[in-house]
């Protein structure tokens, strides 16, 4: 049966809800996402490390999960808040489970019950802020003092906390037409895909790889992931960065675009809520045209500090925030958004077919 659960944020709201997944505490940071759906694919984002994340859509888990639709290995958040969970579901796949079940096996919490309308406008309100979810700690006065000892996600590198152990290659195509070096700071399952679709062969390397050990690799170009955490607080990375810029071709997405732009001489700061979900507007610069992209970022670069050599190439309809950017001498760009689509709309994945061309026309 469900147990009594209490959400508490650190300026002392709180909400009171029912449990499902596993039982326990956990703190983090409380974030919303819009998707209607794709609960599996943002559970499994390595993005989302340290976070406890709030589905906007009403009902949450009407599916099931299903193998093989998981972004990584395992279950990432620090917790999940959803209005309603769905305790039957319906689906094609015979080897689906339960949401509830998914989240047991892998001792993650959630709390449904709570009006997540009422705090995603207090999220919007006031901006994202660290919380804390508990059925063993029901006294708000005592969770509380656990959320504020929590640090704030900015200033932390959590890009180690994710990425691989060693170098390691992802699933070969049949026809190999490229060789990428993918630098894993949380990358998601659904980007390899794509690249491997496009007859990439994919090798992942550590966060932590230098400059020179990526350097002395035989691969056509390189690749920067997604991942959580502060972009600027990952000063090994930028490093790592700032020395293979201009020597092969390079493509950022997310975390990595934020990363390649420190790297370039740009700022990152944090947005107050963040973009999250399957439903931004964002325009492509060269063309004019509009996509409805996926998002998942809490940072954001500054566009005031963007050198003369980087160009816009993406805007944010909603807030007019940089979404992607080209270097004007090397073959480097990158994209805030996520062309990926996993979660979210398929619009975007020319990206990736952008990609290929700069390794072609750079070999």
């Amino acid at each position: 049966m469900s147990k009594p659960a209490l959400l508490i944020l650190e300026d002392s709201t709180k909400f009171e809800g029912f449990s499902f997944g596993s039982d326990g505490e956990t703190v983090g940071e409380v974030v919303f996402n819009t998707s209607m759906a794709g609960y599996q694919e943002i559970l499994t984002d390595p993005s989302y490390i340290k976070q406890l994340v709030v589905m906007t859509y009403p009902m949450i888990g009407n599916y099931g999960v299903v193998p093989g639709d998981s972004e990584s290995k395992k279950i990432h958040v620090a917790g999940f808040v959803v209005r309603e969970y769905s305790k039957t579901f319906s689906s094609r796949d015979k080897a689906a489970v339960s949401l509830d079940s998914f989240l047991q096996e892998q001792g993650i919490m959630a709390i449904e019950g709570i009006d997540t309308r009422c705090l995603t406008r207090h999220l919007r309100e006031k901006g994202v802020m660290r919380a804390g979810l508990s059925t063993h700690d029901l006294d708000p006065d005592s969770l509380l003092k656990k959320v504020l000892a929590f640090p704030s996600m900015s200033g932390q590198d959590l890009t180690r906390a994710v990425t691989c152990d060693a170098v390691g290659a992802y699933i070969a195509p049949e026809k190999v037409d490229f060789k990428v070096a993918a630098l894993d700071c949380g990358i998601k399952e659904n980007i390899l895909r794509h690249l491997k679709n496009r007859n990439c062969q994919v090798t992942l390397y550590p966060a932590v790889t230098s400059a020179d050990e990526l350097l002395k690799t035989d691969v056509d170009g390189f690749f920067i992931s997604n991942g959580p955490g502060d972009p600027a607080a990952a000063e090994q990375v930028i490093e790592t960065l700032k020395g293979i810029i201009g020597k092969k071709p390079v493509f950022g997405i997310c975390l990595g675009h934020q990363m390649l732009c420190n790297a370039l001489g740009a700022r990152t700061y944090k947005l107050k809520f963040g973009h999250r979900g399957g439903n931004h507007p964002v325009k492509n610069m060269d063309t004019g045209k509009i996509e409805i992209s996926s998002q998942n970022h809490g940072f954001c670069v500054d566009e005031k500090s963007l050198p003369e050599d980087l160009e816009v190439t993406h805007l944010n309809l909603n807030d007019m925030t940089i979404e992607g950017v080209r270097h004007k001498k090397y073959p480097v760009f990158s994209v805030q958004y996520h062309p990926e689509n996993a979660p979210g709309p398929h619009d975007s994945e020319y990206i990736f077919d952008d990609f290929i061309r700069m390794l072609r026309d750079s070999g």
